[in-house]
């Protein structure tokens, strides 16, 4: 029998009179039951909707049978494995709340999410228990611990779990129990100024994200998302877990983010997304192998193809006419050549690709869009229940991170803070009502910590953060963000940049390779494999230097850079140096690299 697919405006239709999300998912699994819902790559893992729902009940009864009950709530400290769903979702149709840690996290860092959350059960793997264990220590409550991937000392199994479950509970009660305004799941900041806060998401603020969301960009059941970004991130949950469980959008767990690139072309998911430096490494990596293209005619021809289609962008994001006669050649090239790029990287069937947590260089945007990939950013928190604004691909502007969402309120502030008011605003910080006073004011407005601009057609800019604004010496005011994109955009092998310039007479910067970059380099020119001997190579470090003199000639001469430091360091994600989403932790850099950033300004 024919069918029509279901147009976004349905998917929103689905969830107008939804309570919760566990009456979502049950209303997913009565329309879907068969489809698969969650899987592995291999396939090692598939389950379908109703298999998923028969286990969500018996986790459900097993975390019931250890004393979960409503208002209460169980950690979860995972790598992205089906797992992960199916104890989140029965965690939450509980009315208990579910919450996810950063794999990175030191055991004095689970301590205080224990202690915030006021959790006794934890699910993890066998590998993160030893840190579980130490963190536990001392508390005046004992925390049960549910491993899933194997039986461990002082851990009983998910399947366990599974089997001990409460007879005696009501399921379906349970779950039609829960109402809009319970909390759906903490989402714990990245930390980039402190201790972790615990943001209160509701089930109001999902689903009214999901719907929303929705509206601007094309989400029907059947469509395929691969998760891989840290599940503790709202992004993801957002993305995969939550479309998933409300709108039946197959998820494909990633376990290790790094292999991300090898995966995406057996996937070939119709929804993706990530953050800039996932994009600037598949960038990268296809720049790398058209260069060592041996055929010249060929290398030219793929160079070549690529450069029509930033014409053609350069020409529709001025707003301007595209020639007949480019119009043409692009169309011969994207048969040709671009569709195949596109297939290489395993997003030739995307509808959507988001980008967000931090800014996407015009680079990387020209380069995606110019191969006819359908890029798009957005723009949230989350204290905002992820976005605050976005667009759908065709009305994706470079340099702007779209409209704000359906529902979202905002307003520019005298001091240029971007405020946002609505239903996506978190219900609080987790035991903090003085920080959420401070975040929310009496009239319901967020603030948002970015120093923001909207333009005259409603599409919101984001300058910088507010308390990373630099003002030099003569109190000129810079984005250190902007500069860092421009220098990491002058070299593949550039993997962060942090500048320093804040009351300083000039601006100066911290530079650390791309690990995966400086591999094939080392490969390539016979240096040791690692990044410290890349970073010492005198060839590599000309290279840096002109790309330094690249970068400065796109930069206005109060924002270049003026001195570097080529650091022999590697900084990894839930590092010292980097959240686990990739952003820099600019005052522990500071104080760790003191004497380096002090010698470049002695002389």
């Amino acid at each position: 029998m024919a069918t029509t697919a279901p147009s976004p405006s349905s998917a929103v239709a689905a969830l107008a009179n939804v309570r919760s999300l566990a009456e979502a998912f049950q209303a997913t699994v009565a329309a879907h039951g068969d489809a698969v819902a969650l899987r592995t790559p291999d396939d090692a893992v598939s389950l379908t909707y109703r298999q998923y729902a028969e286990r969500v009940e018996r986790i459900a009864r097993g975390l019931h049978a250890l004393g979960v009950r409503r208002g209460q709530t169980v950690g979860i400290l995972l790598t992205n494995r089906p797992e992960f769903h199916l104890v989140d979702t029965a965690t939450f149709h509980l009315g208990a709340t579910p919450f996810s840690m950063y794999n990175t996290l030191a055991p004095e860092q689970i301590a205080h999410l224990y202690e915030n959350a006021g959790c006794d059960v934890l699910v993890t793997e066998v590998g993160f228990l030893d840190r579980a264990k130490a963190a536990a220590q001392g508390r005046a409550n004992p925390t049960t611990i549910v491993t899933v991937d194997g039986a461990a000392e002082g851990a009983i199994t998910l399947e366990q779990l599974e089997e001990q479950g409460d007879p005696d509970l009501d399921f379906e009660a349970a779950w039609r129990a829960v109402g809009p305004d319970d909390v759906l799941t903490l989402i714990y900041t990245s930390g980039t100024t402190g201790p972790s806060k615990g943001v209160e998401l509701t089930h109001a603020n999902m689903l009214h994200t999901l719907q929303a969301m929705a509206s601007v960009l094309s989400i029907e059941p059947g469509d395929t998302i691969t998760s891989y970004l840290p599940s503790a991130h709202a992004a993801d949950r957002w993305s995969s877990h939550y479309n998933n469980l409300a709108l039946g959008v197959q998820v494909t767990s990633i376990a290790d983010m790094k292999t991300i690139a090898g995966v995406l072309p057996a996937l070939r998911p119709t929804l993706w997304g990530g953050v800039p430096r996932v994009l600037e490494k598949l960038k990268a990596a296809l720049e790398a192998g058209i260069a060592a293209e041996p055929d010249e005619q060929r290398r030219a021809g793929l160079q070549g193809a690529i450069q029509i289609g930033i014409e053609k962008v350069r020409l529709e994001q001025a707003g301007q006419p595209v020639p007949e006669e480019l119009a043409a050649k692009h169309a011969a090239m994207d048969e040709a050549v671009l569709s195949k790029l596109r297939a290489k990287l395993g997003l030739d069937r995307t509808k959507w690709i988001v980008v967000g947590a931090a800014p996407l260089s015009q680079d990387v945007a020209e380069f995606f869009l110019a191969i006819g990939l359908p890029i798009t950013e957005g723009y949230g928190m989350s204290e905002s229940t992820v976005l605050i604004a976005s667009a759908a691909p065709e009305e994706f502007r470079i340099g702007r991170v779209g409209k704000p969402i359906p529902g979202a309120e905002v307003r520019i502030a005298d001091d240029g803070e971007l405020l946002v008011r609505g239903p996506i605003v978190m219900k609080g910080y987790r035991n903090q009502p003085g920080k959420t006073a401070e975040a929310v004011d009496g009239d319901g407005w967020l603030a948002t910590g970015d120093i923001a601009k909207l333009d005259e057609q409603g599409y919101l800019a984001i300058v910088d953060r507010k308390k990373e604004i630099i003002i030099n010496a003569a109190g000129k005011n810079m984005s250190p963000a902007n500069i860092e994109q421009v220098v990491k955009g002058a070299s593949p092998l550039i993997g962060q940049v942090a500048v320093i310039g804040d009351g300083r007479r000039y601006n100066v910067a911290l530079l650390v390779l791309d690990p995966d970059i400086a591999a094939v380099h080392a490969q390539k020119h016979g240096l040791e494999p690692t990044v410290a001997a890349v970073a010492a190579d005198p060839g590599v470090q000309a290279h840096i230097a002109q790309a330094i003199e690249q970068a400065n000639e796109r930069l206005a001469r109060v924002e270049q850079i003026k001195k570097f430091e080529l650091l022999t360091d590697e900084w990894l994600p839930g590092g010292e140096e980097l959240t686990p989403t990739m952003k820099l932790k600019r005052k522990p850099i500071d104080a760790k690299y003191a004497g380096t950033i002090e010698a470049l300004y002695a002389e």
